[in-house]
């Protein structure tokens, strides 16, 4: 049974940081793609980076392209979202997302998905 499971959320001032982690189980998370997503109230859901087989390629949407960066720990099976800069349009719910079946990487179609951890940017 796949099992993501994310932290590292939290409340944070305009300009600071978080680390968002996702552990892995069930699946080892550099045999194919994992995403981190967000979600805002009131808005779609929004691509945010992806990893591929563990680093050798990423990818990040426009809105968080030098601020944010996604990494992964092999030995851990854990994927990690560095967040700097942070801004308050940056605060909504934030998913990762294993194994992308169909699509684009940061709009496509992913088989496992995480119950998310909530981040908030106060001005």
């Amino acid at each position: 049974q796949v099992q993501l499971v994310e932290s590292g959320g939290g409340s944070v001032q305009a300009g600071g940081s978080l680390r968002l982690s996702c552990a892995v189980s069930g699946y080892t998370y550099s045999n194919n793609y994992m995403a981190w997503f967000r979600q805002a109230p009131g808005k779609e859901r929004e691509g945010v980076a992806v990893i591929y087989h563990g680093g050798e390629l990423t990818y990040y949407a426009d809105s968080v392209k030098g601020r944010f960066a996604i990494s992964g720990d092999n030995a851990k099976n854990t994927v990690y979202l560095r967040m700097n800069s942070l801004k308050p349009e940056d605060t909504a719910m934030y998913y990762c997302a294993a194994h992308l079946t169909q699509g684009n990487v940061l709009t496509g179609q992913y088989n496992y998905w995480g119950q998310g951890t909530q981040v908030t940017v106060s001005s």
